[in-house]
């Protein structure tokens, strides 16, 4: 079907980029599982050959995220109106780099997800060649300091995994054009969702998603998605998306379809409970800090109210005491579970210098502020009442250890 573009995100995410099956009429595209298609004759058929090139579920699947992100390409310029979906966040993140001959230079933000870290750090600078500049992208001096003429991409979090960091993404668009109007600025928004940021409308030319995380909505799903607003960097994803050919499965991206159904409804509901949980905790004798979007103390709060649609179900506390609080806490929830992702229906809760970004080194965590007693928090949708009772059993037992051996220095990674 063709919707209006000008419809707002609580319908475009029950119907963009989506049509009755011409067969039957389903509303729901189905899962088209052929890997191969017939041709009436060589090179004559109905815009299907192989399905790591083109299959229709998984068109139907990156239309939503294209019309959702404001890509503004057309179903005739390319199938998928410039997203593309692949088998992981990471493979995802993969294709994106290809966009960058070998030695080009980047600048990516120093605060983000392990795994993006390590794919730059560890694999591509060594077999790509890639030169790449960490720095504080919330500093615009820092951004200045870091960009050149040679720069050839911008990577940037926001909010950043896990301190929860905002860049300024007018900003960071404005200096690195400046300084070279070809770079290419890709934005992870994972965390926000296209329902609360948009990067495409503040200058920047890809967006990408883990979309195992608020996307799916129900941690069932492991999946990545890129889309673009600019015709030449679609093209050239076109052609890598084959090339290289970490696709997403149909019945993935059936899935993440069927879960982007709710993600309106999903977002409003974890920013409003995280709103509540967030300003509970700061009141917590058990909590040295809070870092949530939402709250006046969080450092880019200005930012987060311009160029954010709610502030996000993530929340990042650093707690009192040591690592025996921490464990103690994260073995005294009930309702939280304790593991790594995010995004999802449950409530999940996890320890960043143990779990999710243990590849880092320690002086890098230490940078970073990663420390023993840092734990992040993703809101799920069950009642927050129950999940500040939750909370509160889980930080009293951690209040016991430290009574139980003493005032202690919070210890470092």
């Amino acid at each position: 079907m063709s919707i209006d573009p000008t419809v707002r995100l609580a319908t475009k995410v029950i119907h963009a980029g989506q049509r009755p099956d011409p067969v039957t009429g389903a509303v729901m595209p189905p899962i088209s599982v052929s890997s191969t298609y017939a041709q009436e004759s060589p090179g004559v058929h109905k815009g299907f050959e192989y399905s790591r090139s083109h299959n229709p579920t998984r068109y139907a699947l990156e239309r939503m995220v294209a019309h959702l992100e404001g890509t503004g390409i057309s179903e005739e310029y390319d199938p998928s109106c410039g997203a593309f979906a692949f088998s992981s966040g990471l493979a995802a993140i993969g294709t994106c780099l290809e966009l960058l001959d070998s030695g080009s230079h980047m600048v990516a933000m120093d605060d983000l997800y392990g795994g993006t870290n390590r794919l730059f750090s560890r694999v591509r600078a060594r077999s790509q060649g890639l030169k790449i500049a960490y720095a504080d992208l919330t500093d615009e001096s820092r951004l200045r300091a870091a960009m050149t003429a040679e720069t050839k991409m911008v990577w940037v979090e926001t909010p950043t995994n896990p301190n929860l960091k905002l860049a300024d993404l007018s900003m960071i668009s404005r200096v690195a054009k400046g300084v070279n109007k070809e770079c290419i600025l890709v934005c992870d928004n994972t965390f926000a969702s296209p329902i609360i940021q948009r990067p495409l409308e503040h200058g920047f030319d890809v967006v990408m998603h883990s979309s195992t995380k608020y996307l799916n909505g129900h941690s069932d799903v492991v999946g990545g998605l890129l889309a673009t607003n600019d015709p030449q960097v679609c093209a050239q994803l076109r052609f890598l998306q084959n090339a290289i050919g970490s696709v997403m499965g149909p019945f993935d991206a059936y899935l993440t379809l069927r879960g982007i159904k709710t993600l309106d409804i999903r977002m409003q509901r974890h920013a409003q409970s995280a709103m509540k949980i967030a300003q509970w905790l700061e009141s917590h004798a058990a909590v040295e800090r809070v870092v949530y979007p939402g709250l006046p103390s969080h450092p880019q709060h200005a930012i987060a109210k311009r160029q954010m649609n709610g502030f996000g179900g993530m929340i990042t506390i650093y707690l009192k005491g040591g690592l025996d609080e921490a464990r103690r806490m994260l073995e005294n929830v009930r309702i939280f579970a304790l593991a790594e992702s995010l995004g999802g229906v449950e409530s999940l809760i996890e320890h960043p210098a143990i779990m999710t970004h243990a590849s880092l080194s320690p002086d890098t965590r230490r940078m970073l502020g990663i420390s023993d007693t840092m734990v992040r928090l993703s809101i799920g949708i069950e009642d927050a009442d129950d999940l500040i009772a939750d909370l509160e059993h889980g930080l009293a037992a951690a209040r016991k250890t430290t009574a139980a051996s003493g005032p202690q220095r919070t210890q470092k990674v």
